[in-house]
């Protein structure tokens, strides 16, 4: 089972398996940010099927933009998701935390408490379930297992949280790959027939998005496998934005995305920067400190597509994309909206 940890708010190391309630230590609760009225008009004009956020909310340097006031990450990690999700523009947020570890469902009730009915969370799964060599616990049995795509562990200690917590505003429920170490056709092969093994696993109803950093699964006839496995088993893939992988429009093309089914991308890092030398160079992320316009086009076109075709579509933004993932989604919410306007497509 993985170490206790703080709570999804930066509250007290609680049991990750726990089905209680804690105390929670109250501050002063910062509120939104002014907007001014054209970012306003801006989202109203959007599709109410375009799911624009970021990846987590808790940055001090996002004073005057997404906060009123200054506040420590452990302040807004508590307090922070009730004013970020009154922003206009952010309709979604990524759950990064649950990555590292599973989290309750009374802490998924709590973030599903403070956002707007028409709010829906990306959540990632724990790395145990997609990463070999980390053991974990289903329930409370006494013995740990791996838990390397074993679906029984994902579906007790990730995802039945997840989707009860979270209720009708629960978005994607994303499984993350990191860099794996497949040598070989069999390798390959073998990874991809266990995956759809996973996938027809679990429960049924969930959004399901599975986004790999290992290139070599887009090339040869491994990228049409993977495409019809994840088809038939109702999950998409979440094309991301980094440098282990190819541009998001390359990675739809080879993987022949399935018209009828919801778009999910993450802009995560330029390809010029490591993920530390990113964050250095970036910090407080208050700014752009390098446009990637490229890459805003790419997900401005994929997701004018979708949304044309009525589909619903996430893009969740990483502050490491261009320094500072607020202002980032304004741009890339600009560009959609253009691109829509030109084609009569409006809210």
């Amino acid at each position: 089972m993985p170490d206790a940890q703080p709570s999804l708010f930066g509250d007290q190391p609680i049991d990750p398996l726990a089905d209680g309630s804690s105390r929670f230590c109250r501050a002063i609760k910062p509120q939104l940010a002014a907007i001014d009225e054209a970012t306003r008009e801006l989202a109203a004009g959007l599709p109410s099927n375009l799911y624009l956020g970021t990846s987590s909310w808790s940055f001090p340097g996002w004073k005057g933009i997404v906060y009123d006031c200054a506040a420590s990450e452990s302040t807004l990690a508590r307090d922070g998701l009730a004013a970020y999700a009154q922003h206009p523009l952010f309709r979604s947020v990524g759950v990064d935390k649950t990555y590292y570890r599973p989290a309750p469902r009374v802490e998924f009730e709590r973030l599903a408490e403070q956002v707007p009915a028409h709010f829906r969370f990306l959540v990632k799964m724990w790395r145990g379930t997609v990463e070999h060599g980390v053991r974990g616990r289903a329930a409370k049995e006494e013995e740990t297992i791996d838990a390397f795509l074993n679906p029984r562990m994902a579906t007790i200690d990730c995802i039945t949280p997840a989707i009860e917590g979270l209720g009708e505003k629960a978005g994607p429920l994303l499984f993350q790959f990191p860099p794996m170490h497949i040598r070989g056709s069999r390798a390959h092969r073998g990874f991809l027939a266990q995956l759809s093994s996973f996938l027809a696993a679990l429960p049924k109803g969930p959004l399901y998005a599975v986004e790999l950093r290992n290139r070599s699964l887009l090339e040869d006839d491994y990228a049409a496998r993977l495409a019809n496995l994840l088809a038939e088993n109702n999950a998409v893939p979440c094309l991301t934005v980094h440098p282990s992988m190819p541009s998001v429009e390359v990675q739809a093309s080879l993987l022949v995305l399935d018209h009828t089914r919801p778009l999910v991308m993450r802009w995560m890092l330029r390809g010029n920067h490591a993920y530390g030398e990113a964050k250095d160079l970036y910090a407080p992320f208050d700014a752009l400190v390098e446009p990637d316009d490229a890459s805003r086009d790419a997900l401005a076109h994929l997701a004018h597509a979708a949304l044309t075709a009525g589909l619903g579509v996430w893009i969740i933004t990483n502050n490491k994309a261009e320094g500072s993932s607020p202002r980032s989604v304004e741009r890339l919410a600009h560009r959609i909206s253009a691109s829509l306007k030109v084609h009569g497509i409006d809210s």
